[in-house]
């Protein structure tokens, strides 16, 4: 049980980082799906760190 102890103790950290996500400044929800849609600032953002990113 000792060699899952570094596993468990890192559970809780987080892997992704959200607060830069497309979703994170929600402009709109649909009615029915209450899906959120980001502002289109938000979205240009997030394409361009994409382009700007590929490997």
């Amino acid at each position: 049980m000792k060699e899952n102890n570094h596993k468990e103790r890192n559970m809780s950290v987080p892997i992704e980082n959200h607060k830069t996500a497309a979703w994170a400044n929600i402009e709109n929800v649909k009615k029915n799906s209450r899906v959120p849609l980001p502002s289109v600032f938000e979205v240009e953002n997030a394409k361009e760190w994409v382009d700007t990113n590929e490997k």
